[in-house]
């Protein structure tokens, strides 16, 4: 076990240090990858501090995150988030809304089962043409993002686990699509005498290029012989918007109503946009009650030359309800989770998710 330990800590972190870091932050590739939803992150506790959680992500946030965080699953969890992107369909951009749902299965004593999907629609959007570019009179169309993620975690020792995703990714219209492959690979230290002490380095989005096809790229031409002729144009292939992230956390811990106040911080090197810096705070009460906050923080930001609307402040909050008998060994329960990201210039995102545990 000990072996297979340091093959994979050895991978992750080489692949990490690697991929990403030879152009991480490079202002001349912003906007040449694909697939940007995979930079979205769908679930609804982590954003409320901005994602920083790279360190202490827990349950299936973690698949987004941080695959290691995956191993804490403590026998079924099942959660469903719904994310209106920058204002939701009557939003200022694009009025983007995403769904997610995830399901995560302890398998062995040391290991978690995975999967989830997230979706994305943009709402019908009026068909213009170079010859009628007027909206409402050629119908609509409505693009689609979906994402399908297969993971697995597992806890090595008390102190170190790690993690892996799979994805499939699919973009489509009625008449262009793309279909790419992805993955991603975590790992998670903890230590402390109350495991207190936490870090955290994952790899997102690291796999081959992908590129559109279809219909939509061919174009019906007449020469001057008055020949019919069809005209196929090539879609240029697109990498993935590989990222590292590092994360590090601590937690100070209060005997009286079992409080606990979490410091996160984490720094993401992406290979295609600027690279960000992001602060966060939780507050827990009971182990029912959570507040969070969180900044995130890239160059530019102060001077209105961002490079994307996802950073500022972000705040949530989480209610967890036990659903089993206090002196039960059960661990049922029920969290509600909500969150808002601020995303200047565009209207705020908003997020409201449930997941279920037994």
């Amino acid at each position: 076990m000990k072996r297979i330990l340091r093959i994979f800590a050895v991978v992750v972190i080489l692949t990490a240090l690697s991929a990403p870091s030879a152009q991480a932050g490079n202002d001349e590739r912003r906007g040449t990858a694909g697939a940007s939803e995979l930079l979205v992150n769908p679930w609804t506790r982590s954003t409320g501090w901005g994602g920083v959680n790279i360190a202490n992500v827990r349950g299936l946030d973690a698949l987004f995150n941080n695959a290691a965080g995956l191993a804490f699953v403590d026998g079924v969890e099942v959660a469903y988030s719904n994310t209106l992107l920058y204002g939701g369909r009557s939003g200022l951009s694009s009025g983007a809304t995403i769904n997610a749902f995830g399901l995560g299965i302890r398998v062995f004593d040391a290991g978690v089962l995975g999967v989830y999907v997230m979706s994305m629609g943009f709402g019908d959007i009026d068909v213009t043409t170079y010859s009628s570019p007027e909206a409402g009179l050629n119908g609509t169309f409505s693009p689609s993002y979906m994402n399908i993620n297969v993971a697995y975690a597992h806890s090595f020792t008390r102190s170190i686990h790690g993690g892996a995703v799979v994805k499939l990714i699919t973009e489509s219209t009625d008449n262009v699509s793309a279909t790419g492959f992805g993955i991603d690979a975590g790992i998670q230290y903890v230590t402390g005498e109350f495991d207190q002490l936490k870090f955290g380095i994952s790899l997102k989005n690291w796999g081959p290029s992908m590129s559109y096809g279809g219909s939509g790229l061919s174009l019906q031409m007449v020469n001057n012989a008055g020949n019919n002729f069809t005209v196929e144009t090539r879609s240029a292939e697109m990498e993935l918007p590989t990222c590292l992230n590092i994360g590090i956390s601590y937690d100070f811990l209060i005997d009286k109503w079992d409080q606990r106040l979490t410091l996160a911080a984490s720094f993401t090197s992406n290979a295609f946009l600027r690279d960000n810096y992001t602060v966060g705070l939780e507050y827990s009460l009971l182990n029912m009650v959570q507040l969070r906050a969180g900044y995130v923080m890239q160059p530019g930001l102060w001077t209105n030359d961002a490079a994307t609307a996802r950073n500022g402040i972000c705040a949530g909050a989480s209610v967890d309800v036990p659903l089993h008998k206090k002196d039960s060994d059960s661990k049922t329960g029920l969290t509600i989770d909500y969150s808002y990201q601020s995303a200047d210039p565009l209207k705020g995102t908003h997020s409201i998710g449930a997941s279920f545990r037994f």
